[in-house]
């Protein structure tokens, strides 16, 4: 019997090599005192999971800011990245309001 071998044109190809996207969040810079780092905190409005009611949810993300840019009291975006430190896996992507 004649073995068949499988053809390597039905494996699926990657349409380019860029990388998958990226977690983005926007906030307000609560701290800048620490060197490159930032802390920005995010809210977003989320349903009670029991009752449903409509409910504000605030998170903290420590993000990392090469230029140290960015001011407490500035609006800005945040994108994922791989971990950087302990609390580190944000990093700044742009200021949008100062």
């Amino acid at each position: 019997m004649a073995e068949q071998e499988p053809s390597l044109t039905a494996l699926p190809q990657p349409a380019s090599p860029t990388r998958g996207s990226r977690k983005t969040r926007t906030g307000e810079v609560i701290s800048s005192s620490m060197n490159k780092t930032i802390v920005v905190r995010t809210v977003s409005r989320v349903p009670h999971p029991k009752f449903g009611k409509i409910v504000k949810q605030m998170k903290k993300f420590y993000a990392h800011d090469e230029q140290n840019q960015a001011k407490t009291g500035d609006t800005v975006r945040i994108m994922e990245t791989r971990p950087l430190s302990k609390l580190k896996r944000w990093r700044l992507v742009e200021v949008i309001q100062k």
